[in-house]
């Protein structure tokens, strides 16, 4: 007990009882930061759509809305080439759950531009690219509009396709870039509007940047052919524009690995400065694990040994500041993988099987809507490649497959093949004749 001298005398004990009458517990604090200006956002559209399924309790109803790939039955798959590096991981004595390094994993990075980029690639040659691995595809494409929004001295407008991956838009504004549109899909041909692009592009002010799907667009599944790709770049360096590449489905699309890079190979070749956004999700269904990686690559000269070390300090800063390290498991997974041939082309025989299944069901899809005698024409469903098909239906005919025969896809008419199986397809066949006759 504290001598009779150090505690408060009455007079004081009364001041501070009459102080804490005054006080209530329930009395609010002034501040600059008024919590009741700020506003509900808006419910992320995909997201909202899933819950809406989940909610829906009929026997028949159809998710075409999930960018994930399903397996005939509906589910999720494990790929097995996983499964075995898995096990691979699991039986190292030598693994431990230390921090990876703040760019990440060397032996992931490394493989991952070696994928992407090409393990001929001049860029990787020549020791002028810098690897980061990220938080999938989506945090690529978020360091590389940080970065730009940094360091980028040319027209800081960000040019995205019209449609594009809705998440761009975001992004890049979080970080205070302005986007502008470039035409991409002609609502006529449901292909691409390749001479509205081409114009677009070259009107851009000079020293823009366009962000490029490099393989299977999302969410039209309309991509440019070889020869419209080098028309593009060629374009791009009489504009001196800055190249933004996003790739989420290396192999995915078709099968092959480096036709679905090929884009990105050829502005390479060319000698372009670009960055290139990696997401592991899809070709290695590792949608959780969150395993992606960015890549820079500078243009050829005596010192881009020197610029891409630059370069890579920076990008190494504004890692550390918004996740410090990436996760370990979704890269071990990948580097184990790639850095085993024999599990490697398994692994590509895994993307076979995916990609082959998809297409099966884009071609299942057209086959069944021309022989209802749907009308309009349906080889679009055929022409596009990847997870998504622009199907051409407009949102009134979207919401009545939805209330009506509870087939669920996003408001502009895009569907997840993956979502088609031998089990749904003649249901979905057969409403859409029906909502689209009833419609005309």
């Amino acid at each position: 007990m504290p001598p009779a001298s150090s505690l408060p005398s009455s007079s004081s004990l009364q001041r501070l009882n009459n102080i804490a009458s005054h006080i209530s517990p329930a009395m609010p604090f002034t501040t600059n930061f008024t919590a009741d200006l700020v506003p509900q956002a808006p419910e992320d559209p995909l997201f909202g759509l899933a819950r809406e399924y989940r909610a829906d309790t009929s026997p028949q109803k159809v998710d075409l809305g999930i960018g994930a790939y399903r397996t005939n039955d509906a589910k999720p798959w494990v790929l097995p080439v996983v499964k075995k590096a898995d096990e691979v991981l699991r039986n190292n004595p030598e693994l431990n759950h230390e921090y990876a390094p703040i760019a990440g994993l060397p032996e992931f990075t490394s493989k991952a531009a070696e994928l992407i980029l090409g393990a001929d690639s001049p860029a990787l040659r020549e020791k002028r690219a810098a690897s980061m691995q990220t938080i999938s595809g989506t945090g690529a494409v978020h360091l590389g509009a940080l970065f730009l929004a940094k360091f980028y001295k040319g027209n800081r407008t960000v040019y995205l396709s019209n449609p594009t991956w809705a998440n761009h838009k975001q992004i890049f504004g979080n970080v205070g870039l302005q986007v502008a549109e470039y035409p991409y899909f002609s609502k006529e041909t449901k292909g691409l509007d390749f001479e509205g692009m081409k114009a677009s592009i070259q009107a851009a002010p000079e020293g823009s940047i366009i962000l490029l799907h490099a393989c299977a667009h999302n969410p039209t599944g309309v991509d440019p052919s070889m020869d419209q790709w080098k028309e593009i770049a060629t374009i791009m360096a009489q504009k001196k524009h800055f190249p933004f590449f996003d790739c989420a489905y290396q192999g995915f699309a078709s099968g092959n690995l480096a036709r679905d890079a090929a884009a990105i190979h050829h502005f390479i070749e060319k000698g372009f400065e670009l960055l290139v956004c990696q997401s592991f999700a899809k070709n290695f269904g590792l949608y959780g694990e969150r395993a992606g990686c960015f890549h820079f690559v500078t243009s050829p000269g005596s010192d881009a040994s020197a610029t891409i070390t630059r370069i890579a300090s920076q990008l190494a800063i504004l890692q550390r500041s918004e996740i410090s390290n990436p996760p370990l498991y979704g890269a071990r997974i990948v580097s184990t993988v790639l850095g085993d041939a024999k599990l490697r082309a398994e692994w590509e025989g895994n993307l076979e099987e995916m990609s082959g299944r998809i297409m099966s069901m884009r071609k299942a899809l057209r086959s069944k809507l021309e022989a209802l005698g749907t009308p309009g024409t349906w080889n679009h469903v055929t022409d596009q490649i990847g997870m998504f098909s622009f199907t051409g239906l407009t949102e009134a005919q979207v919401l009545r497959l939805r209330e009506e025969h509870h087939i669920y896809m996003t408001k502009n008419g895009r569907i997840s093949m993956a979502g088609l199986n031998t089990n749904n397809i003649d249901h979905v066949a057969n409403s859409i004749r029906k909502v689209v006759a009833e419609t005309q």
